[in-house]
């Protein structure tokens, strides 16, 4: 399933593509205990479109497999045009997109070429969509999500995680 070019209109508004890096978050958290060399955590760059009309994380199938993300459950999904079918929902995928991360379940997608982002992770992040210019902005570009990376929070969580045990 390949989606079409993406035109402006009023249908469009709200659908855009960015390039945002997936990890296999569990690697991250072993690179940041030093278990793990941080060449070797499983991430993959790729294009995303974001779409304010979908919820959730859809991935590619061959991502999945790619980063080694472990199915968490199957889940029944439902599509723009009202189609139905169940899919498995993988856990444990870091998510950056323009310096912001979090950590998000994906729903996995085997037709699907790219990445879907969904109103979930564009909350979750703290992003703002222009649907005029079809660009994602930080509601606060001073806010605290993006003044810590992604693999620096890891190395945060796991030293205090160290000093608790």
């Amino acid at each position: 399933m390949h989606e079409p070019p993406i035109e402006r209109n009023r249908e469009s508004m709200g659908r855009f593509w960015v390039e945002i890096e997936v990890r296999n978050h569990q690697d991250v958290i072993l690179a940041a205990k030093g278990i793990l060399p941080e060449a070797e955590v499983r991430q993959v760059r790729i294009r995303g479109l974001v779409d304010t009309g979908a919820t959730d994380l859809v991935l590619p199938s061959p991502v999945v497999a790619a980063l080694g993300l472990p199915e968490l459950k199957q889940v029944a999904v439902r599509y723009a045009d009202n189609r139905r079918a169940v899919r498995a929902e993988v856990g444990d995928v870091e998510v950056e997109i323009q310096g912001r991360c979090k950590v998000f379940t994906a729903i996995v997608e085997p037709d699907r070429p790219e990445a879907l982002i969904g109103a979930i992770i564009l909350e979750a992040l703290d992003f703002v969509v222009n649907a005029k210019d079809h660009k994602l902005e930080p509601r606060d570009p001073l806010g605290l999500t993006a003044a810590i990376g992604c693999l620096e929070v890891s190395k945060i969580w796991a030293a205090a995680v160290a000093e608790d045990e």
